[in-house]
């Protein structure tokens, strides 16, 4: 599994926190020192976490399961986009739609319009609108894509949320409390650490600590998939031999 390194974190500054009069007081665990005004994080303690964190992530994508990504902040739409399109998971990085994951299935009709639309262009049907139709249409379509575009694909519950700033995020993470999904976070030194199940932390304000975080994550998920890649393959492989061992059987 893909180990996260002390010194890594430490060139992308993902030990920088807030100002300390910003700080939740629940983050103390994890807080090495004061600096300057601002709260230090205790990389060592990021290490085991962040490791912690890929160990469980590894585990679910090896059994087929799909991590939603939520990072709506500046600093890490692009790094967010960037990985989760890598790994082929589902993202939110425009902002979050209320009841994205307790009022699913509308959600799901949302998607299943901009589809829609996409066939009435396929089949000539947007053709027959009029110049205000089309217009109408064209404009509610990139509306969908904007926010919707990246979970075009999810047709089920995510099995996991993974949040950078859960501070920011606290909608996503109530909502995925309330359906029990697990939690995976970025943790700044001014939230609250109970809110999710594996904590992370460090810089959530940087893109560069937030990058450095990402790619151990991907790497741990990576291998994941890979292991459900393999696991598949033997098992495609142990039905021919045992069809094949049928058959002869037969013959004989």
């Amino acid at each position: 599994m893909a180990k996260a390194n002390v010194k890594d974190l430490l060139e992308a500054g993902v030990h920088f926190g807030h100002m300390t009069r910003k700080w939740n007081p629940n983050m103390a665990p994890y807080i090495f020192m004061e600096k300057n005004g601002i709260h230090i994080v205790d990389l060592h303690k990021t290490a085991v976490k962040l490791d912690e964190a890929c160990g469980a992530l590894e585990k679910l994508t090896s059994a087929g399961k799909k991590v939603l990504f939520v990072a709506t902040k500046k600093q890490a739409k692009e790094v967010v986009a960037k990985h989760a399109s890598e790994l082929n998971m589902p993202y939110i990085t425009e902002r979050w739609p209320g009841g994205m994951l307790t009022n699913f299935v509308t959600i799901r009709k949302a998607v299943k319009k901009m589809n829609s639309i996409d066939k009435m262009k396929k089949d000539g049907t947007f053709e027959t609108l009029s110049k205000k139709e089309r217009l109408q249409v064209d404009r509610q379509r990139a509306n969908l894509e904007k926010n919707l575009g990246s979970i075009a694909d999810m047709v089920r519950l995510p099995s996991a949320v993974f949040v950078v700033d859960i501070l920011r995020e606290h909608i996503a993470v109530t909502e995925a409390k309330k359906l029990g999904i697990p939690v995976f976070g970025i943790v700044d030194t001014n939230s609250d650490p109970r809110k999710v199940d594996f904590v992370i932390p460090g810089n959530d304000d940087a893109s560069k600590s937030i990058d450095m975080i990402l790619s151990v994550v991907s790497e741990a998920i990576k291998e994941g998939q890979s292991q459900r890649k393999a696991d598949k393959e033997k098992s495609k492989e142990g039905e021919k031999v045992s069809a094949e061992t049928d058959a002869d059987f037969d013959a004989e």
